[in-house]
């Protein structure tokens, strides 16, 4: 009796130790699978003003030759990208960046995903992030520019409106040309008009070029808008050069005169003339005196 007690017990025992052992092999088959899982993770701002770029980057643990598409998309809801770039994972799985252009978009929330052409998002880790809705913040509506956006040169940008509702506290400018930073941020006070409410500003910036001229806008809330003024270089007129001409003098094709008729002159002489006459006369004479 006591044997079949011995008996039982162990074949408990072995049971017990058989399930531990599965529940183990079944653990490290998990944390197996999960450590073989890749890992992606995409950052991006939640906001950013429009105008400035939406700069994202990509880290994860790909294996080298993975091709991805990180793109940027027009809305949250429509699969109509405004740009796409493809990536391969090299080798040392350095973090990926890319930049994306806002200026002229509208505010409201955008989309940028990591898209992949193989398998590869199937086999991607439950915490892989893949997906971002950052916002493009605009307030441009609220800026009214009153002074000319396209503007002759004369060594000064004239930049003049109003803002909405802002009164008489003030904006923060700033110019950004072709080359960079030109002028700012910097404050710039501001007039209560009364009837609206909103606050007018004026601004003259010292540019040395003309150009294209990106303006920027902030008030106490934050970014407004920006606005672009264009500077036209004045046009020189066209000089017209005449051609130096030299005077050639060329000596005159001289026409020899036309010669007079050459006088054609008896061969007899007077003298013979004379005495011809003489003996005529005589004859005549004599022949009168025999008749």
């Amino acid at each position: 009796m006591f044997f079949w007690f011995l008996m039982g017990l162990k074949c408990i025992l072995e049971s017990v130790a058989v399930k531990r052992i599965m529940f183990i092999a079944l653990c490290l088959i998990g944390l197996t699978g999960s450590a073989s899982a890749y890992q992606v993770y995409l950052s991006c701002p939640e906001s950013v003003q429009v105008g400035f770029p939406l700069n994202c980057s990509v880290d994860s643990n790909l294996p080298a030759g993975t091709a991805f598409d990180l793109v940027f998309y027009e809305s949250v809801y429509l699969e109509s990208p405004f740009s796409s770039m493809s990536f391969v994972i090299r080798g040392d799985h350095a973090t990926l960046y890319q930049s994306f252009g806002t200026k002229g978009l509208p505010g409201g929330p955008y989309k940028v995903e990591v898209r992949f052409s193989g398998p590869e998002e199937g086999k991607l880790s439950s915490d892989s992030v893949t997906l971002r809705v950052p916002e493009l913040i605009d307030r441009s509506g609220e800026i009214t520019i009153t002074s000319p956006q396209s503007q002759a040169f004369d060594g000064a940008l004239r930049i003049e409106g109003s803002v909405t509702r802002l009164g008489n506290k003030g904006v923060d400018i700033e110019v950004r040309g072709q080359d960079g930073f030109v002028y700012g941020p910097q404050y710039t006070s501001t007039k209560v008009d009364f009837r609206s409410g909103a606050g007018v500003f004026t601004q003259r910036v010292a540019v040395t070029q003309a150009g294209t001229y990106d303006v920027y806008f902030r008030d106490a809330e934050g970014y407004i808008g920006m606005k672009t003024f264009s500077v036209i270089a004045p046009v020189t007129p066209a000089t017209t050069t005449v051609p130096e001409t030299t005077a050639v003098t060329s000596n005159p094709t001289t026409t020899p005169p036309t010669p007079l008729p050459t006088t054609t002159r008896s061969p007899l002489s007077l003298v013979t003339v004379v005495a011809a006459l003489a003996g005529a006369v005589l004859l005549a004479i004599l022949v009168a005196r025999k008749h």
